[in-house]
């Protein structure tokens, strides 16, 4: 096999000797032959998903794919052949059709010799009417921060049927930063930032070693969809908050490498949007809000500092012309007129369909999130003073009518808006889903004071929230003063970690925020759940 290596991770294997490439991570990784990272499934139709493994032999290896109703594989549902090819850092992927609809299968890869694959379990999404079905939501997993404990109990779950992942599916960054002390047991490669091709495929291959994540993989397809830290920090279609031209290249390259890399290494079609339909149930969209036409970040931090030799005065005079006038500017995108037309149009079909459900899976918070007016109170004297004047400018953006977070939907509000109304003159029941700020959020979505729909916003899986930042901040009451600043925040967890999972049936939606006892231990003990319930036709979470 010519392993495909790039002249930077060589010149680093030399750098720092032999022994670079022979730490268990790097050697597993690099000497593995055959089925080296499992199987995994995603992107079910009612007739046909897409099956991947990962194959190191000689050079290009013709795989052959099997798929049963059952374990044994007495009788073959289906199948093929697929080339797992150095090309692709040898991962291989195929499209089973012609199955049946509603339909759980096992599948398997068999290489040239014989040798077989593990064995994955996946489904196809239901036709016609549907009583029950239900989805994990997973987002924000940073291996040196924790364990994976959410991956794994999901993983022993039999009523999902399907997980979605929104992204930060795993982290850039160098081994030694975010965070500064990584946990013990929990290594990455390659030990640098991914900037390469052969960084990204490297830091996938480290990461899908990983017992949990390969065992969620194994037992449910899966609708993925990357966020930033997949490509870099605050990625927007022109570059990133994390990448630095005069010392990383050109954007444009770095944004290949790592694309091309997530297509090799999960199980994904080229598509950049997509949607899926759970029968009569629910349509499932999966658009893209992250790369390809996101307009750059705002920065009301600039703003302040700006004005801030003018005093209070003037720094309320500055943010009020940035709320007026670049904020609001109904030009700001984060998907694009072409993609923005099609998810618009695809919300009136579905819902004139009589389609019960319009899920909306994708990546950033939608709920509008100001601080509490007393933000920088939080910070008890003797506190961080970078940690109080970051609190300050927040809440001083918050008198001002604006939100603390110019990453999320809350830094484009006419494009949420225009999404929202759409969903709402359609009569839509919307259900949005989000990752991404590592907090627990459960928002009812709003247009001109009418209920436009809930939000489902998933904690992370490992990457710290807001516990991290304010220790000595009491969780439950940050989370009373935000729901107090926020008065379509039905509910708020900024200190846990864990995962997201929905109950649908026709008449009501069921979301519950699955907190994890510890990620510091391998366990799934003292794992505890809060949920909430939206029924159909009322776009707000029932009262308790």
């Amino acid at each position: 096999m010519t392993l495909q290596l790039d002249r930077r991770l060589l010149l680093q294997a030399g750098a720092f000797g032999l022994a670079a490439l022979s730490t268990p991570g790097v050697a597993q990784i690099l000497t593995a032959r055959g089925f080296t990272h499992g199987v995994a499934s995603g992107e079910p139709a009612a007739g046909s998903v897409l099956l991947w493994t990962r194959y190191v032999g000689s050079g290009d290896t013709k795989l052959r794919c099997e798929l049963s109703a059952d374990e044994s594989f007495r009788k073959v549902a289906g199948g093929g052949e697929t080339i797992a090819s150095p090309a692709h850092d040898n991962c291989a992927k195929l499209v089973v059709s012609g199955l049946a609809p509603g339909k759980w299968y096992y599948y398997r890869f068999i290489a040239p010799d014989g040798t077989k694959s593990e064995t994955g379990r996946t489904r196809t999404l239901p036709v016609g009417d549907v009583d029950r079905f239900g989805i994990g939501l997973f987002s924000c997993s940073n291996m040196p921060f924790g364990w994976f404990n959410a991956y794994a109990h999901a993983a022993t779950r039999d009523d999902l049927d399907l997980v979605v992942h929104v992204g930060d599916y795993f982290y850039e960054y160098e081994y030694g930063h975010y965070p500064e002390q990584p946990m013990a047991g929990r290594p990455i490669e390659p030990q640098n930032e991914t900037v390469s091709l052969a960084d990204y495929r490297l830091r996938f291959a480290s990461y899908r070693l990983d017992p949990d994540l390969r065992r969620l993989h194994q037992r449910f397809p899966m609708i993925a969809q990357w966020d930033d830290h997949e490509f870099a920090n605050d990625t927007w279609k022109g570059g990133a908050e994390n990448h630095q031209p005069d010392k990383e290249g050109e954007w444009s390259v770095r944004r290949a490498a790592a694309e091309k890399a997530y297509r090799e290494w999960m199980p994904v079609s080229d598509a950049l949007y997509d949607s899926f339909q759970i029968g009569s149930l629910a349509t499932l969209f999966r658009p893209e809000t992250r790369l390809s036409e996101r307009m750059q970040q705002l920065d009301f931090g600039a703003v302040i500092a700006g004005a801030a030799k003018g005093g209070p005065a003037e720094i309320g005079r500055a943010l009020a012309q940035f709320r007026d006038g670049p904020w609001m500017s109904k030009d700001r995108t984060l998907m694009g007129a072409q993609q923005e037309s099609w998810l618009y149009k695809g919300l009136i079909d579905s819902a004139k369909s009589g389609t019960r459900w319009q899920i909306l899976a994708q990546q950033i918070v939608m709920g509008s999130l100001k601080a509490p007016p007393q933000m920088a109170d939080l910070v008890p004297s003797g506190g961080d003073p970078k940690v109080r004047q970051a609190l300050m400018a927040i809440a001083a953006a918050s008198q001002a009518g604006l939100p603390f977070n110019m990453d999320s939907w809350d830094g484009y509000p006419a494009a949420r808006d225009r999404l929202l109304r759409t969903a709402r003159q359609a009569d839509c029941n919307l259900v949005v889903l989000a990752g991404d700020s590592h907090n627990a959020w459960g928002s009812e979505l709003s247009v001109d004071g009418s209920a436009a729909g809930v939000e489902y916003a998933g904690h992370s899986v490992t990457s710290p929230g807001f516990e991290a930042y304010l220790p000595s901040v009491p969780a439950a009451d940050l989370s009373k003063a935000l729901r107090a600043a926020n008065p379509g925040l039905a509910f708020a967890d900024t200190s846990r970690r864990g995962y997201v999972s929905l109950q649908m049936t026709p008449e009501q939606v069921r979301g519950e925020w699955h907190f994890m006892g510890t990620i510091a231990q391998h366990t799934t003990a003292g794992t505890t759940s809060e949920g909430l319930t939206v029924n159909w036709n009322e776009r707000r979470f029932a009262k308790a």
